[in-house]
């Protein structure tokens, strides 16, 4: 109905911080198509992002790094959608300032390496990725005290990019970015831990917002999956 779609209802979006650039990509194209839709988004950690809408925020649709997220959700009530795949991640090695093409994992523990950025593994799927990747190569232990901690993968990016630190395992998404693109990364070999399963849900506060689900039906189109694909992320079958 005309009264559900009315611009002074925006649909709130939370979204994990490796989305920051595809997403603002896709919702730029989406907001081309439907001009009357206000879209607001808000980046941050997955795990963090789910407790805020444990504790009641209003956001209508959540895009977690990790579908595990959206899947405590579910099982709190606070869904109004099945939890849905919409992505893989990849995390890579990238630095401002060293040939990160040419490091390994195991290259990390060089005394020439002292600050190492990955996000918080408490909270942020890629944090913990990256932690799964330095134990299974089993320098996890060697690297503990360079290790400097992002909020989320947005931020651990920004720290290397900064020099906060000279490494950082970031997210391929973020790492195909233009700016950070001027640098050539390392891919992290996806069997060195959990895949990064990424998945979204609508809300049970966006579930009566016809606009939250076509938002959320319109990243599964072929012009979604086209910019997901050239920031990284591996598109499942739909």
């Amino acid at each position: 109905m005309a009264s559900s779609l009315h611009a002074s209802e925006p649909v709130r979006l939370a979204a994990a911080s490796d989305l920051r650039y595809a997403l603002d990509d896709i919702i730029g194209m989406y907001r081309q198509e439907h001009p009357d839709v206000d879209i607001e988004v808000i980046y941050g950690s997955s795990g963090k992002m789910t407790t805020q809408i444990i504790n009641g925020a209003p956001y209508d649709l959540f895009f977690s790094a990790d579908i595990s997220y959206p899947e405590k959700l579910k099982a709190q009530g606070l869904t109004a959608t099945e939890p849905a795949v919409y992505a893989i991640g990849r995390i890579v090695i990238w630095s401002n300032t060293l040939a990160a093409a040419s490091l390994t994992l195991e290259d990390l523990t060089s005394e020439t390496i002292r600050r190492i950025a990955i996000a918080q593994p408490s909270h942020a799927p890629y944090g913990l990725r990256a932690k799964e990747a330095l134990q299974s190569a089993g320098v996890w232990n060697a690297v503990q005290d360079k290790l400097v901690f992002g909020e989320n993968i947005a931020h651990t990016a920004q720290m290397a990019q900064s020099g906060a630190a000279q490494v950082g395992i970031i997210a391929l998404s973020l790492a195909r970015f233009p700016e950070l693109a001027k640098h050539r990364h390392h891919l992290i070999d996806d069997g060195l831990h959990n895949p990064l399963t990424q998945g979204y849900v609508v809300t049970r506060h966006g579930g009566n917002k016809p606009q939250a689900r076509a938002f959320a039906d319109y990243m599964a189109s072929e012009e979604a999956h086209d910019i997901m694909t050239r920031y990284g992320f591996v598109m499942g079958p739909d």
